[in-house]
């Protein structure tokens, strides 16, 4: 019994010695997790076309690319970008045309409420969409 008391108090030093555990913060720990709803059409896929359930940490729903989808999102968070951000204007941008698929995304992400809508109407909203792949999917034509 004296040395499991011994134990106890030495891991206790030894634990405080060593400083307190970094934590994240207190937002992190509090938010839910990222949740979103996908709807693709008029991709020329129809395994792509519909509504897809994304949920990242943890990784589940319904979407074909989930664990992908979620890693993707994870490098945007990383380096501070919002995916579900309007392009940018004014911009000079191709007249290219990428079809006529669309996707509106809605939910939430990092803690804030999406609600995009992605097209491939000129050359910024084609590497708009290109740039948030596997979340959406491959949207070429």
């Amino acid at each position: 019994m004296l040395r499991l008391a011994a134990f106890a108090v030495t891991s206790a030093l030894a634990a405080a010695a060593a400083g307190p555990l970094p934590l994240p913060p207190l937002g992190q720990l509090l938010a839910p997790p990222d949740r979103l709803t996908i709807f693709v059409s008029e991709t020329g896929n129809p395994l792509a076309d519909g509504e897809h359930q994304l949920q990242c940490d943890p990784v589940g729903g319904n979407h074909p690319q989930r664990e992908e989808a979620c890693a993707r999102l994870d490098e945007f968070a990383k380096e501070g970008k919002d995916p579900f951000a309007p392009a940018s204007t004014p911009q000079m941008c191709s007249m290219q045309d990428g079809g006529p698929a669309t996707a509106r995304v809605t939910g939430t992400w990092q803690g804030h409420k999406v609600d995009s809508t992605f097209r491939r109407h000129n050359g910024c909203e084609i590497k708009r969409w290109n740039d948030l792949e596997p979340v959406l999917p491959r949207g070429r034509s």
